[in-house]
């Protein structure tokens, strides 16, 4: 049995924050404002695990109101989501990322941020795939303002 689950994450980017995607520290002026470390890329593949299982979505399993996630680094938050599709019995076939964000270039950490996310998934390099876009000065990532990262994720039993 395959399961299909999407998830889209979101956060404001200012200053003082570390801008962590995939688990990576990607150098830059600017980082993710939110509750954990806000890795918009691990939130994303954490909810769409968790949606693919029908399991719900991140708020139910890892609140924002709870201080055990605060400043957090997000892999707990996928190495539990991931534990929590395969007690169901389903394992990741694939899951494919698009991260958008104006600037910095991803380019040059692409490959590292793959390889990250297959040590704490157990899965091989070529189940992920992470592209980056730009907006084209258009909407809050084309000015700098946010970073969005899109998972897909496919699941089979």
């Amino acid at each position: 049995m395959y399961r299909i689950g999407f998830s889209k994450d979101i956060h404001k980017l200012v200053k003082g924050r570390k801008l962590i995607l995939a688990g990576i520290n990607i150098p830059f002026i600017k980082g993710a404002l939110a509750h954990s470390d806000g890795d918009v890329v691990m939130h994303a593949i954490a909810e769409a695990m968790l949606g693919a299982a029908a399991l719900g979505d991140l708020g139910k399993f890892y609140p924002t109101n709870d201080k055990k996630y605060l400043n957090a680094p997000s892999r707990i938050i996928l190495s539990d989501a991931n534990k929590r599709i395969k007690k169901l019995g389903y394992k990741i076939v694939n899951i494919d990322v698009s991260v958008e964000i104006e600037k910095p270039k991803l380019a040059p950490y692409v490959n590292k941020m793959r390889s990250n996310l297959t040590k704490i998934l157990k899965i091989k390099l070529d189940q992920i795939s992470i592209k980056a876009n730009t907006n084209e000065g258009l909407c809050a990532t084309g000015k700098g303002e946010a970073v969005i990262a899109y998972a897909i994720v496919l699941l089979n039993k």
